[in-house]
């Protein structure tokens, strides 16, 4: 019987997709109740219906990364780990708790911030929801590096996907 083995990674990130608009459901009637209060600064600009969008590039750098981690954790067991770090300094790496511009004073961690293709999503995010000016530049470089990690991702996986049975 022919198993597709690309299904497991991709049932992977569509678990958690389905997890994260879950989250954002919750989010979306916090945010509701706040905005029908009439409090401050919680006014939704008209790239909210961009949101869909920004939650497809999210999961597909997620679904690009996952592929390339799993194809190559069959042959190095402890990469594994070492992704795991990874993930968490990159979290530590992006404006989920302030906005950016609250690091223009130190230009070197801007840089670093920047750097990280997440932060163009969440700072674009962020600007759908309480009417920040969206960073197009930061954007397009996010589709990009997820357009390259997902492209990467499923050439090792099919270069490595028919050895999986003699390594693992």
């Amino acid at each position: 019987v022919y198993f597709p083995r690309l299904v497991v990674p991709v049932s992977m990130a569509v678990s958690s997709l389905v997890s994260y608009l879950i989250q954002l459901g919750t989010f979306l009637l916090i945010y509701g109740y706040y905005f029908l209060q009439g409090a401050e600064g919680w006014a939704p600009s008209p790239w909210l219906f961009a949101l869909p969008a920004l939650v497809a590039l999210m999961a597909l750098l997620g679904l690009g990364s996952g592929i390339l981690v799993s194809s190559m954790t069959t042959k190095y067991r402890d990469l594994g780990f070492l992704v795991g770090f990874g993930v968490q300094m990159l979290m530590y790496a992006s404006p989920v708790i302030m906005p950016l511009e609250r690091l223009s004073r130190i230009p070197w961690l801007l840089t670093l911030f920047k750097l990280n293709p997440m932060t163009p999503v969440i700072e674009a995010t962020r600007a759908a929801f309480f009417g920040y000016p969206i960073d197009w530049l930061g954007l397009l470089y996010a589709a990009s590096f997820t357009t390259v990690v997902l492209l990467l991702g499923l050439l090792v996986f099919n270069r490595v996907e028919r050895s999986f049975a003699d390594i693992v």
